[in-house]
C-alpha cells in the first residue's frame, strides 16, 4: 500500500494528503499553458465562440485583472467598459474581497450541510433587505440571475395561484427555460421548442395593453428590468408608477429584475429607487458576487415567500444546493461593505454622467452619434446613418446584411485600435453599451471619450481601414445567412 493511502487509512479517517496536495500545482499548470485558451475551447468547448471572438479579432490571451482593466501577456493593458457583462462594479479582484475569501477558507466553516441555518447567508439576507428597505425581508439564495428570476416565477404563481406571467418586448431575464420564456428576443428563443405556457409580452410604455392583460384575473407577476439590458431603454415618465398600481389593483405582483441594474449599477441602490416604486419581488446577482462566487437572491416580503414555504413538509420545497455557500455569501457581505465604504454607488452616479456629458460633446463633432442615454455606469450610444454619400451608401449596405454591423465595427475599432473593451447593446439595433467598474475615474473617462473620438473619426473615411473591417465582417454575416438558409 503506498505512504499516502496508509495516510488517508489511518484511525479509519481521512488526514490531510500533504504529498498529493503539493503535487497539484495550479499556479504551474497556467504558467505553462497560458495561450492555449482558444486552441482549448475550440477543442473542448464552444467552438462557434472561438469562430467569432477571432473573426472580430477579440481573440485576446489576458493574463492578469486589476480594478478597471485586464492585462495581456506582454503587460498591454485594456480598459474594460464591459465588466462581464456588469459584474464587476468593484472592479475586478478587489483586495477586500480576496481576503475575505482567504480568511472564510482558513477558518475551516462547515459548508453545505444543508440540514442546517449557516450563519453567513443569515447574515447577507439580513444586509440585503436593509438595502432595499420596505418590509421586503426574505430572502433566497441561488447561483445566478437567471435562477432566482426563475425562481421568482415560483413564487409569483404559488403566492398568487394563479399561472400566467407578463414581461416586456425586447426584455431579457436569462436562458434558462422559465426565464428564457419571459425573454422577449427571437435570437435567445428559436430553436428551443415551445418554451413556458402562459407567458405574455407587452411593449414598454403601453399601459392599455398591460391593463387589457391585467384585467383577466389570471396573471401571477409583471416582471420589469427597470431599465432594459438590450438597448439601454428606460420608461416613459409616470410608466413604471401607474404600472405597479395597475398590479397592485389586480392582484398581481411587480417583479423588478435588479440582475444587472442592481447594487449600484444605474447610480442608486437599486435602479427602481429611480422611479420610487415598492416592488413586491427584486431578484439581484452580478455585482452580488464581487466578481469571484457565483450567487443570485430574491428579497421579497415576507408573507409572499411563506406561500411557497407554506408547511413544514414544504419546507425545502424550492432549493438550489449550493445557493448558500460560504464564499458566495462571504463575497456578498463584502460587496456590500464595499460599496457603501468606498462610496462607489454614488460615484457611478457622478461618473456616469461625466461619461454621458462627455459622449454629448462628441456628438457635435461626429453626427453618426444619435443619441446617449443610461444611468449612472449603464450607457447606450447609438448610430445614424451619416450624411456622406459613399458612407451613407456603405452603412445601408452593412444594414441590409445585418442591422448590428455597424456597433461591431465600433465597438472593434475601440479594441483593436484603443485596446477598451465594450459591446453591441443587442440583435439589430445600432448601439453599442458601456458597463464600466463604478471605480472608474477622470483617467478612465479621459481614455474612452478620446479613443471613442479617434475611432469615429477614422469612420469618416469610406475607403479607411475601419470600413473594411465592416466589410469583412458583412461578407461572414451574408455567408452565414446563406449557409442557414440551405439548411
Amino acid at each position: 500500500m503506498a505512504l499516502a493511502e496508509k495516510i488517508v487509512l489511518k484511525a479509519g479517517r481521512a488526514l490531510p494528503m500533504l504529498g498529493v496536495f503539493m503535487s497539484f500545482d495550479i499556479k504551474g499548470i497556467v504558467n505553462s499553458r497560458l495561450g492555449e485558451n482558444y486552441d482549448l475551447h475550440e477543442q473542448y468547448v464552444n467552438q462557434t465562440l472561438v469562430k467569432v471572438l477571432r473573426t472580430i479579432e477579440f481573440d485576446k490571451i489576458y493574463a492578469r485583472a486589476e480594478g478597471c482593466y485586464l492585462y495581456d501577456r506582454e503587460g498591454n493593458d485594456y480598459l474594460d467598459f464591459l465588466s462581464g457583462y456588469g459584474v464587476y462594479g468593484i472592479g475586478r479582484n478587489h483586495p477586500v474581497l480576496k481576503q475575505t475569501i482567504r480568511d472564510v477558507m482558513e477558518m475551516d466553516l462547515p459548508n453545505m450541510v444543508q440540514m442546517d441555518c449557516a450563519l453567513l447567508s443569515g447574515l447577507l439576507g439580513e444586509a440585503i433587505s436593509r438595502e432595499t428597505g420596505g418590509d421586503r425581508n426574505a430572502c433566497f439564495f441561488g447561483n445566478s440571475g437567471t435562477e432566482v428570476n426563475e425562481a421568482a416565477i415560483k413564487f409569483a404563481r404559488a403566492y398568487t395561484k394563479r399561472n400566467r406571467m407578463i414581461s416586456l418586448k425586447g426584455s431579457y431575464h436569462g436562458l434558462s427555460y422559465g426565464s428564457l420564456s419571459l425573454t422577449q428576443n427571437n435570437n435567445f428563443q428559436s430553436g428551443f421548442g415551445q418554451l413556458l405556457p402562459g407567458v405574455d409580452y407587452v411593449a414598454l410604455n403601453d399601459l392599455d395593453a398591460l391593463a387589457h392583460e391585467l384585467k383577466k384575473g389570471d396573471v401571477a407577476g409583471f416582471i420589469i428590468e427597470p431599465i432594459q439590458g438590450k438597448g439601454v431603454h428606460m420608461p416613459d415618465p409616470g410608466y413604471y408608477e401607474k404600472a405597479q398600481q395597475l398590479c397592485r389593483d389586480n392582484g398581481t405582483l411587480f417583479i423588478c429584475d435588479e440582475v444587472q441594474t442592481g447594487l449600484g449599477r444605474t447610480g442608486k441602490m437599486f435602479a427602481y429607487e429611480h422611479w420610487n416604486l415598492d416592488p413586491d419581488i427584486v431578484t439581484v446577482a452580478k455585482t452580488l458576487s464581487g466578481g469571484f462566487v457565483p450567487v443570485g437572491g430574491i428579497i421579497t416580503r415576507r408573507r409572499i415567500y411563506q406561500g411557497v414555504f407554506s408547511s413544514m413538509d414544504r419546507c425545502v420545497v424550492h432549493s438550489s444546493t449550493f445557493g448558500r455557500n460560504n464564499l458566495a455569501m462571504a463575497c456578498g457581505l463584502a460587496t456590500l461593505h464595499v460599496l457603501k465604504e468606498e462610496k462607489l454607488v454614488e460615484n457611478s452616479a457622478r461618473r456616469g454622467e461625466q461619461l454621458m456629458d462627455g459622449i454629448r460633446e462628441l456628438a457635435k463633432k461626429h453626427e453618426m452619434i444619435k443619441d446617449v442615454r443610461g444611468k449612472g455606469c449603464m450607457i447606450a450610444i447609438e448610430f445614424q446613418k451619416p450624411s456622406n454619400l459613399l458612407l451613407r451608401a456603405a452603412w445601408k449596405i452593412f444594414d441590409n446584411v445585418d442591422k448590428g454591423l455597424f456597433p461591431e465595427m465600433i465597438v472593434h475599432g475601440l479594441m483593436s485600435k484603443e485596446r477598451i473593451l465594450t459591446q453591441v447593446a443587442g440583435h439589430n439595433m445600432d448601439v453599442i453599451k458601456i458597463l464600466p467598474p463604478y471605480t472608474i475615474d477622470d483617467k478612465e473617462i479621459g481614455r474612452f471619450l478620446n479613443g471613442l473620438d479617434r475611432v469615429l473619426t477614422e469612420c469618416g473615411s469610406p475607403l479607411g481601414p475601419m470600413w473594411k473591417f465592416g466589410a469583412n465582417l458583412a461578407k461572414h454575416a451574408l455567408a452565414a445567412k446563406k449557409a442557414k438558409a440551405a439548411k
